[in-house]
């Protein structure tokens, strides 16, 4: 049984400004930063959470509510800096595709290291190797470092690497976006093929009618806070309602 809980968690950032030729030959620049510097900023605030076998989760909120922060601590990426967060089960993450490559390497040696990273033994990796080539539709570029590539042609390769796992947690965030409409297509049916088969699954998206047909339940997140969770209707409804008035206020202010 696959399980996500997290106990009074905190995950806060210490601001740190580099300083710029602009900071030196203006002095008092810095006043219009938005941060001072050694300021913390709290991405997650006291988070007490559970995400159990079966559960289809979406998070919504606006940007900088911490969702897409939410899907690094998990996968590992950020750890808490408070608290007590456990992950039971081989996690998955399908967002920041076009990060962490060798770039000095060519993308057979990247398919191998991203497999590795993510939980496969040499001997699993190198038995899906050939699929996961085919599915990139790279062809001879395989053969070249990935320096060179595009950023699409990255995408293509990260996701055909991961989505070729099948974890027991999927965290997704947002719809893909990596080339051509043929192969969108191709990757689309392969995420729902990946959705269905993971027990797990957490989904970050700004699209409320998507929360309401994939998931079974659903967290709205505020500053770093879980403002509401309960059934996905019920919660997207109550953040269109707060988001209307927000606009409604804001055009009285104008």
């Amino acid at each position: 049984m696959s399980f996500i809980q997290l106990e009074n968690v905190e995950l806060t950032f210490k601001v740190q400004r580099e300083r710029r030729i602009k900071d030196i030959l203006i002095p008092g620049s810095k006043r219009f930063s938005a941060f001072e510097d050694g300021k913390e900023v709290h991405a997650i605030k006291r988070m007490n959470l559970t995400i159990h076998d079966g559960e289809r989760l979406a998070i919504i909120g606006h940007n900088g509510a911490g969702k897409s922060t939410f899907l690094r601590m998990v996968s590992g990426i950020y750890h808490p800096t408070g608290g007590k967060l456990t992950v039971d089960g081989r996690v998955s993450g399908m967002f920041e595709f076009a990060t962490g490559f060798e770039m000095e390497q060519n993308g057979w040696d990247n398919i191998y290291l991203r497999g590795l990273m993510l939980g496969e033994t040499p001997t699993e990796i190198k038995s899906k190797m050939l699929e996961i080539a085919e599915f990139s539709e790279l062809g001879d570029f395989l053969n070249m470092p990935v320096k060179y590539y595009s950023s699409g042609m990255l995408i293509r390769l990260a996701f055909s690497v991961s989505t070729a796992i099948d974890p027991d947690i999927l965290l997704l965030d947002e719809a893909l976006a990596a080339g051509d409409a043929a192969f969108i297509q191709k990757a689309q049916k392969r995420m729902q093929d990946l959705m269905q088969k993971s027990k797990i699954l957490v989904l970050v998206t700004h699209g409320m009618p998507t929360a309401v047909e994939l998931c079974n339940r659903c967290i709205w997140l505020d500053r770093g806070e879980i403002a509401m969770d309960g059934d996905p209707r019920e919660v997207t409804k109550a953040y269109e309602r707060k988001m209307r008035s927000e606009a409604q206020n804001q055009d009285v202010n104008k």
